[in-house]
């Protein structure tokens, strides 16, 4: 069994003042890649510390890349206030930058579930990450905001018995975008993925393993 990462907590700088962060750094980490993943809506109890975000970070780990997790703005030890999706661009550009200015010549892969995956989503068109990876994206909230597509690979997994984003609206949403993103959908899965994590954990690791991620 492999073992736990190794886990440091920071504070990163941002617009509204410090993020409060913590970076998962797996045993034979890669020196070329680095992850960041974003939590869920902080107006519903979002955090870093989410089941969901925690399990995207240890799938990166288990493909040996670090990964830096982060509260948004006004969430946790985080500085400043909710700012209804832009802001926390804001949060997610000042994470990115550190990242360059910490790991140079790494590669950033950019992930988020729920709220965090539409931010994710929105901020990758800055930061132009390698990898691209939106769990659960509530477009119902944040999707109409998509005004222009990422262009790097992009994996979306969704629960088809999704009760918050409906399946139906998301197929919809990625039939709308150009050819490029991939839909992975979880039989009999919610929004929260309870009862699934293992699942979501293996289908992250086999699908960005592959041809759409590493391999590339």
């Amino acid at each position: 069994m492999a073992k736990a990462p190794v886990t440091e907590s920071l504070f990163i700088s941002g617009s509204q003042g410090v993020l409060q962060a913590i970076l998962d750094v797996p045993e034979s980490a890669l020196v070329n890649k680095v992850g960041i993943v974003c939590h869920p809506h902080p107006q519903h109890q979002g955090t870093m510390l989410n089941k969901v975000v925690h399990t995207l970070a240890r799938a990166l780990n288990d493909l040996h890349i670090p990964v830096l997790r982060f509260n948004f703005r006004g969430v946790g030890k985080s500085a400043g206030d909710y700012a209804n999706g832009e802001g926390e661009i804001e949060d997610v550009v000042a994470v990115a930058d550190y990242v360059s200015q910490r790991w140079p010549d790494a590669d950033v892969w950019l992930g988020g579930f729920s709220f965090g995956a539409v931010v994710a989503a929105r901020a990758a068109v800055q930061i132009g990450p390698q990898q691209l990876v939106t769990i659960a994206p509530a477009i119902n909230i944040l999707g109409e905001k998509l005004a222009e597509q990422p262009k790097m690979p992009w994996l979306i997994v969704h629960g088809d018995a999704d009760e918050i984003v409906p399946v139906d609206d998301v197929k919809a949403w990625v039939d709308k975008l150009e050819s490029g993103p991939e839909l992975v959908l979880l039989p009999g899965t919610g929004h929260f993925f309870h009862g699934h994590l293992v699942d979501l954990r293996q289908t992250l690791v086999a699908s960005l393993n592959g041809p759409l991620g590493l391999m590339n």
